[in-house]
């Protein structure tokens, strides 16, 4: 069986705790979620793909946040998404 290691926040160092601070910040959360945990392991995609979703889902927008954000759940509960 394959499995991706996480990086956890106390493992992270350079860029990666750098965006793991700003992804707790930015989300308002005291936690960075397992998602960007899987990312870490190649800092690259990690970067990439949190400026995508500050973007998509922070930027600026004629919805605001909390609209944006039940429609991305909304999305995921359509596509039979388990996470």
């Amino acid at each position: 069986m394959a499995s991706i290691r996480m990086i956890a926040e106390e493992e992270a160092t350079g860029t990666v705790r750098e965006i793991y601070k700003e992804i707790k910040q930015v989300l308002g959360i005291d936690f960075v979620p397992n998602m960007y945990k899987v990312m870490a392991a190649k800092p690259g995609y990690l970067e990439a793909n949190w400026s995508k979703i500050k973007m998509v889902m922070r930027g600026p927008s004629k919805l605001d946040t909390l609209t944006r954000e039940i429609i991305a759940v909304a999305v995921s509960a359509v596509c039979g998404c388990e996470y």
